[in-house]
């Protein structure tokens, strides 16, 4: 059975666990132990130079890091249900809404994170207290902007499920449990969005 080097809470593993429930695919999760600093280790580091999870290691022991590249391998051996486009515009398309949230929500989520108390408590870096009031700023804009396509849209790349979905709901998830970013209860367009991605029983990871 295929390895997923996990760590609980951790937004970025559970994309791949929320991917991989969807398609039905068995993994073994392997907690690594994020706190003692596992993933920095010499034996982690062989599976993966950057130190990051989620790391999917193969039965012959060979290894994929980064979520989407993996969720990208899980479609190649599962196609169905097909969570990355059926035809190349729409694979585009998704892509590139998925793109939109690593790169303009993901990216803030994470400087918020690093700068917050949690973080702050571990004593790993100097916090930039300037730059969580910025970015949380961000993150309330882009939630904004999320209500507004919400508002034509079912879902992050139209009228049906994608890993796009999967994305923001991690997203959405570990900022509102571990960064006290949660959408304000006037958008509801995303709430009615978040509520119906969160009914689907993959979302229960």
């Amino acid at each position: 059975m295929m390895k997923l080097y996990d760590f609980p809470q951790a937004p970025n593993p559970r994309r791949v666990k929320i991917f991989a429930e969807e398609k039905q695919i068995a993994l073994e999760l392997v907690n690594c132990d994020m706190a003692s600093r596992e993933h920095k280790s010499p034996e982690f580091l062989k599976k993966n130079p950057s130190g990051k999870i989620p790391v999917l290691e193969l039965e012959d022991g060979r290894c994929i890091s980064e979520s989407i590249p993996i969720c990208r391998y899980l479609e190649s051996l599962e196609p169905e249900p097909n969570l990355f486009g059926e035809d190349a515009f729409e694979t585009s398309f998704i892509e590139s809404r998925n793109r939109h949230i690593e790169l303009e929500l993901w990216t803030q989520i994470g400087t918020s994170w690093v700068n917050g108390p949690i973080v702050g408590a571990m004593g790993l870096f100097k916090q930039i207290p300037a730059a969580k009031e910025a970015s949380d700023n961000n993150v309330n804009s882009y939630y904004k902007r999320l209500d507004n396509e919400f508002s034509s849209s079912e879902y992050v790349a139209g009228n049906r499920y994608t890993v796009a979905d999967i994305t923001l709901l991690s997203a959405i998830d570990f900022a509102s449990s571990m960064v006290e970013l949660k959408p304000h209860e006037s958008l509801k367009n995303l709430h009615r969005w978040h509520n119906q991605i969160l009914s689907r029983p993959s979302s229960s990871i």
